[in-house]
């Protein structure tokens, strides 16, 4: 299981029980036992620590990035696992620079692919996509 995933779980998890402004405390991830947890290498705890906790952190302007991007669904609407592998992924782009935005943006549509609807990826590699191409210089 990539930090990634394990992250965009997490966030689900947070988001569906209304908990993502709580202090959180990862000793055990949302959405995951403790034998799961004993079974993933450190490596992949802490990137996903980091990942939840910064996205967590900055949710209000990620949330302002998506609703400026997303012109023709509201932030409300758009369903739980595309918002959060958006805001995964926006954190990303805006924190985590040491991972290319195309990488960012292909593991987004992967993590859309696995656990979303067959058509949410196309919608969030375009707003991903358009949100680099105005934004990030490489």
């Amino acid at each position: 299981m990539t930090a990634r995933s394990i992250a965009l779980q997490a966030l689900y998890s947070l988001d569906f029980n209304n908990e993502l402004d709580d202090d959180l405390d990862l000793t055990v991830f949302p959405g995951m036992t403790e034998e799961e947890m004993d079974a993933l290498d450190e490596e992949a705890k802490t990137f996903a620590r980091l990942l939840i906790l910064g996205t967590v952190e900055n949710r209000s302007q990620i949330d302002q990035i998506i609703r400026k991007y997303s012109i023709n669904r509201p932030l409300e609407k758009i369903n739980i696992v595309d918002r959060n592998v958006l805001r995964l992924s926006l954190y990303q782009l805006l924190y985590v620079k040491d991972t290319h935005p195309t990488i960012i943006i292909d593991q987004a549509v992967k993590l859309s692919q696995s656990f979303s609807n067959d058509v949410s990826y196309k919608f969030i590699n375009g707003l991903l996509d358009t949100y680099v191409k105005e934004n990030i210089h490489d």
